[in-house]
């Protein structure tokens, strides 16, 4: 046996296209007439009809048998319709309705397209025409763009002028707007490496010219069902992303309102800085301070339970009571009684089951006393500094959280605080931080380092930096806030 000749083969495949087409259109108009006739119950044209039709199917068949490379699909694959078939049947195949689409027929015999247009019409399918694959794409991406309804199917003929059909697939499949849209192939060509070749570059199937009905219909029905199905995800990942950037946006909103309502840094009076990061984007830390007169400055800093929508709203609430001081039985300079008026006010009964800790003080310049009192929060700290050196002094918090039971009696303490003393007012998330290894992290080294930088400048971000290695990531597990003033 020779060797196979590609140029042989090539002339060969160019031949049987040539002469399979017009057998093809005469196939095409032969069974559609069919139909009409057995609409008008003419039997004599549906007689003559289907003589043309067999005589059709008898020459294709001899195109296959002779003008042959050797390398023909096998034509035993595809189901050969029955030439005594009944016209009312033969007609059925085509007025089956498929699921709605919009084909677009890219064929450049214009007889072609109109046969294959009319078929997929009966289906009850929108079709648009291309003469050639370069007009094709552009029409593909005019629909994408939405100057045209979307296509859903592309029927792509293989041997065509300006721009064949595997080269048309492979601009289709190249292009991320178009690629995820379903190709069939057509041809009057058999040849196995034809239906290779475009399955490789991405089309869906591959049909041959004369196009069984049945065949067609399942074909395109799969592709269509596929197509209006990603369509249909495509859509609700759409709706997903608008939901999901409307929410960022909200929870950016919420999370900026609660930023606003931290006092600023200050260096007059007194010197007081502060650093604040959630682990979320809504955190349940919040912190404030203010002058209840000229001689009496309050600090305050709670932590509600959790994280989220829910711990940041109750958060917010809760201190902007403290803030404005809506709290018209307490008086604001006595801990004792700020932090039982807060509790009787936030039950959590009351409060969706939500609690937080609490730690009040009150500054007076004038005396330089410091009185404080807490609900369940870590204790401040205050550095002092004296003769021979440093020390730390921690004041607790020794009253129950707030919002557990109504009527709860709190304690308050005070404290004589010397000159360059620094007090510092902490969450848990500052020293509680779960390092690499999956140990907690000693408090002792949080103490050392508050020893030795309490008054630097940049210790409050150093620290948290610290924080952040030692948890291996850029977020903590839980809220880092921490408050320092200059007493």
């Amino acid at each position: 046996m020779q060797d196979s000749n590609p140029h042989l083969e090539h002339a060969l495949a160019q031949v049987r296209h040539d002469l399979k087409t017009p057998l093809n259109q005469i196939l095409g108009y032969s069974e559609l007439l069919l139909e009409e006739a057995a609409d008008l119950s003419n039997t004599s044209t549906s007689n003559d009809l289907n003589r043309i039709r067999s005589a059709s199917k008898v020459l294709l068949n001899l195109i296959n048998d002779q003008v042959t490379s050797g390398y023909l699909l096998n034509p035993d694959r595809v189901p050969k319709q029955n030439q005594d078939q009944h016209p009312s049947t033969l007609s059925q195949q085509y007025t089956t309705v498929l699921p709605y689409g919009h084909i677009l027929v890219v064929d450049d015999q214009q007889t072609n397209r109109e046969v294959l247009s009319r078929m997929l019409e009966l289906c009850g399918l929108k079709v648009s025409q291309a003469e050639h694959g370069a007009e094709a794409v552009a029409i593909l991406r005019d629909a994408s763009s939405d100057q045209l309804p979307a296509i859903d199917v592309v029927l792509l003929d293989v041997m065509m002028p300006v721009q064949d059909g595997h080269a048309t697939l492979l601009e289709i499949k190249s292009d991320p707007v178009l690629r995820h849209i379903p190709v069939i192939m057509i041809s009057a060509l058999d040849e196995l490496d034809s239906v290779i070749r475009c399955i490789e570059i991405g089309a869906e199937d591959y049909l041959a010219k004369p196009f069984n009905p049945t065949l067609l219909k399942a074909r395109l029905g799969a592709s269509l069902e596929k197509k209006l199905l990603r369509d249909a995800e495509q859509q609700h990942l759409q709706q997903i992303e608008a939901t999901q950037k409307r929410l960022s946006k909200e929870l950016l909103d919420a999370a900026n309102y609660l930023c606003s309502l931290f006092p600023p840094p200050t260096e007059t009076p007194l010197l007081i800085d502060w650093k604040h990061q959630p682990c979320s984007e809504l955190g349940g830390d919040a912190f404030g301070y203010h002058w209840i007169d000229d001689n009496h400055l309050a600090i305050y800093l709670l932590d509600v339970c959790g994280h989220g929508v829910g711990a940041s709203l109750l958060s917010a609430s809760a201190i902007n009571v403290i803030r404005n001081g809506f709290l018209p039985i307490a008086d604001m300079r006595q801990p004792n009684q700020v932090l039982a008026a807060i509790n009787d006010m936030f039950l959590m009964e009351r409060q969706n089951n939500m609690f937080f800790t609490l730690w009040y003080g009150v500054y007076d310049r004038v005396t330089r006393t410091l009185t404080y009192g807490g609900a369940g929060h870590p204790d401040a700290i205050l550095r002092i500094t004296t003769s021979s050196g440093t020390k730390l002094e921690k004041l607790p918090s020794t009253g129950p959280i707030i919002g557990i039971m109504e009527g709860m009696d709190y304690d308050q303490l005070s404290i004589e605080v010397p000159k360059d003393s620094a007090l510092v007012v902490l969450s848990d998330g500052c020293f509680e931080v779960i390092q690499q290894d999956g140990s907690m992290m000693d408090t002792a080294l949080f103490d050392n380092y508050l020893h030795q930088y309490a008054t630097d400048p940049s210790a409050l971000d150093n620290w948290f930096m610290q924080c952040q290695q030692r948890r291996g990531d850029e977020i903590l597990d839980d809220d880092f806030t921490i408050v320092r003033i200059r007493l």
